[in-house]
């Protein structure tokens, strides 16, 4: 028998390797029960699954045979949740069962608040946030009335994450920070310190809020670092590596923690595996890797993660804009809470732009307004305003545009993103060209041409050379012209072929009244007031 300190202090950073190869070696049936939960935890942390799995076991059935059936439930609790956490479903599904038939009765125990995490993250995923809330403040009572700080950090970070499914951003990140400080203090154990920790981060991230998300990383790489022997975090904790050395600019960094996560989490198989495949193929999309990029959607894919907005936005960067509007859309469709349907609305305004749709735009572009209004996230609101921006710009309102753009860009500086400064500086060129400030547009497309070449965005790059190049023949007059959208000078084309509006609508599939939009937004960019004038203009101008 194993006589060692209290098991937090065996499961410490600092000692839960050593605890693992001192039980490892011994026969489980010569284990106590707080022995064997030793070993299952410690096992579970060094990725030695079966291990584990076999030591709840044991643990669960030890304190069976001296009637300690809370605590037997308890365990079973457990070994559930770690099952859930590679995959496991159908025997975590087996194991809360048996949980449930070693409580009986006896529903006051620490067990029966571990019971309604599984329910929790049930009622989470199927956007049912208010009864979510009421079950983590449920589990919360219960873990804080027996005294269980796992339990009691795992029902707050629930209560965050519902918090922030109903809309109130504040509320449920200021749980999210409550949760983490339990953890960095300590009170919280290894398994569940993991799970808030890449919880809490992947939140941050969903709902743009790059500053608390640099933070929290920092301090779960700082966790991880201080356990070189630990394996279940590792590889979650790269990806959002990754996407922070995106945002700050750093992609050559980015690509590298990209791959060592996907090393990590492929073998076996992680369910954060999706999440990297698809932070893989973003950076492939943006660097302009098309073909890789879209074997990487499809691998995110097969691990059962949802490509979007990046498979969108690959088809549009293809050309493929009725496909591109076709994803994005049924994206929005689907997407419920405004964490999600934020990060798919910059794409749809993109997508919807180029379609020549700027009715679709201006509503995405308003949308997304209204969810920067009610979040605390500086990146949502800059993103807000760069979408406004656009939308003002193919609308004619071009100092309304400029104003919005501006505004984004101050904040993509604060922020220290440089790839969303210099699309945002494109933007703000193209407006000052149409406004005959060939200078200051020359100045915008430069810097971001700078930006783009530095990151290695060969993408952007090589849709901002026409623009640099142009800039010094075309005359104010016809960058007025070039802020007709794809779709508006697809329009203009058929009217210059001496097509009727019912002809147009059938030859591009679009409805009468469509056409008609378009024709008025056509007269107004280009100062003109009649299908002939419009002709001319567009063949004395070169846009057809």
């Amino acid at each position: 028998m194993v006589d060692k300190a209290s098991i937090g202090d065996r499961l410490a950073p600092s000692a839960w390797a050593d605890s693992y190869r001192l039980l490892v070696g011994l026969a489980l049936e010569e284990l106590a029960a707080a022995d064997l939960e030793v070993l299952a935890v410690a096992a579970y942390l060094r990725g030695d699954d079966e291990v584990s799995v076999d030591a709840w076991e044991a643990a669960y059935g030890r304190y069976l045979e001296v009637g300690e059936n809370a605590e037997a439930a308890r365990c079973a609790c457990w070994l559930a949740l770690t099952l859930m956490l590679n995959g496991r479903m159908a025997h975590a599904s087996g194991w809360l069962s048996r949980a449930e038939s070693a409580i009986g009765d006896k529903t006051e125990c620490a067990a029966s608040g571990y019971l309604l995490i599984p329910e929790l993250l049930g009622a989470l995923a199927a956007g049912d946030a208010d009864r979510a809330t009421g079950l983590a403040v449920q589990a919360g009572e219960i873990g804080a009335s027996f005294g269980d700080p796992d339990l009691v950090a795992l029902a707050t970070l629930s209560h965050g994450q519902a918090l922030i499914a109903r809309g109130d951003t504040a509320s449920g990140v200021a749980k999210l920070d409550d949760v983490m400080l339990s953890v960095e203090a300590g009170d919280v154990g290894p398994i569940a310190s993991g799970i808030v920790y890449c919880a809490v981060i992947l939140e941050c991230m969903q709902v743009f809020d790059v500053a608390r998300a640099s933070e929290w990383t920092a301090a779960l790489d700082s966790w991880c670092q201080a356990q070189p022997e630990l394996v279940p975090y590792r590889g979650q904790c790269l990806v959002h590596v990754s996407q922070l050395r995106q945002a700050a600019g750093d992609w050559e960094e980015a690509v590298a923690a990209a791959a060592l996560a996907l090393d990590r989490l492929s073998n076996p198989p992680q369910p954060a595996l999706g999440l990297a495949y698809y932070q893989e193929a973003e950076l492939l999309r943006v660097l302009g890797s098309t073909d890789a990029a879209a074997e990487g959607y499809a691998r995110a894919s097969r691990a059962g993660y949802e490509p979007l907005p990046g498979l969108a936005l690959l088809s549009l960067d293809r050309g493929e804009v009725a496909a591109a509007s076709a994803i994005i859309m049924r994206g929005l469709r689907e997407a419920c809470l405004p964490t999600r349907r934020a990060a798919l609305l910059p794409a749809a305004v993109e997508i919807h732009r180029a379609a020549g749709d700027r009715e679709a735009a201006a509503a995405a572009a308003a949308e997304l307004d209204e969810i920067a209004a009610g979040s605390t996230s500086e990146v949502i609101w800059a993103l807000a305003k760069q979408a406004s921006g656009a939308v003002r710009l193919d609308g004619g309102d071009i100092s309304g545009a400029l104003a919005e753009l501006r505004a984004a860009t101050s904040r993509w500086q604060k922020l220290a993103m440089p790839y969303e400064a210099a699309r945002t500086g494109v933007l703000i060129g193209l407006g000052c060209a149409s406004l005959g400030d060939a200078t200051t547009a020359s100045l915008e497309f430069d810097n971001a041409a700078a930006t783009f070449a530095s990151l290695g965005a060969e993408s952007d790059l090589a849709r901002l050379r026409p623009l640099i190049d142009g800039l010094g023949t075309r005359s104010r007059t016809e960058w007025r012209g070039a802020t007709l959208t794809r779709r508006e000078l697809e329009v203009l084309a058929q009217v210059a072929a001496g097509q009727t509006n019912p002809e147009i609508a059938e030859e591009l599939a679009i409805s009468r009244h469509t056409v008609r939009r378009h024709l008025e937004n056509i007269f107004a960019k280009l100062g003109v007031n009649s299908r002939a004038a419009a002709t001319a203009y567009a063949y004395e101008h070169q846009l057809l």
